[in-house]
């Protein structure tokens, strides 16, 4: 949502894209009303969140939106991974241009050929904040502000996490079993 806000235009999207530039996380109040205004325009029977909440205060005003819409969260899911090899999985990431397919210069690279494998585009691009110190700056964020919820959310019972540096079909399986449950 927040790619989606920075790639509108909007003068909320050129807000977002300012301060992702930076590698600061986006405030509370932004994020809340996306989040809100998404869930209230979406008719999904579920869904899941990916990176939010960050913060206790989201997390209050997404159990307090949750309420308000007669809905329950389930499930939160920790995908561990050591700092140094998420910055460099994140810094070795590009993606498609034209579809979106995901790839790293080590684990995934990109064909020889210069195509795409899906759609054969080639044209390939880089996250403007996907660059170490960026990445570095939002792991200390990550640490200051998002680590406390996993004590928030375990004593809801809701918590649980799963080694994302275990093989790509033992991520999914992991994951399948704790949704499943």
């Amino acid at each position: 949502m927040l790619r989606e806000a920075k790639d509108s235009g909007s003068e909320m999207g050129l807000k977002v894209a300012d301060i992702m530039a930076r590698g600061d996380l986006v405030t509370d109040e932004i994020v809340i009303g996306l989040i809100r205004e998404k869930l209230q325009t979406e008719n999904a029977s579920g869904f899941i969140f990916d990176g939010f909440p960050r913060t206790l205060k989201q997390a209050d005003a997404l159990g307090e939106l949750l309420s308000e819409m007669g809905q329950t969260l389930d499930h939160v899911i920790e995908l561990r991974v050591d700092d140094e090899a998420l910055v460099q999985r994140i810094t070795a990431r590009s993606t498609c241009a034209n579809c979106g397919e995901v790839y790293n210069d080590i684990t995934k690279p990109i064909p020889a050929d210069g195509k795409c494998a899906s759609c054969g585009g080639t044209e390939f691009k880089r996250r403007s904040d996907d660059n170490e110190d960026s990445l570095r700056k939002r792991l200390m964020e990550y640490y200051k502000q998002t680590s406390p919820l996993v004590g928030y959310y375990y004593v809801k019972g809701t918590y649980s996490r799963v080694d994302g540096l275990a093989e790509i079909d033992e991520v999914g399986a992991a994951l399948a079993e704790r949704l499943d449950s």
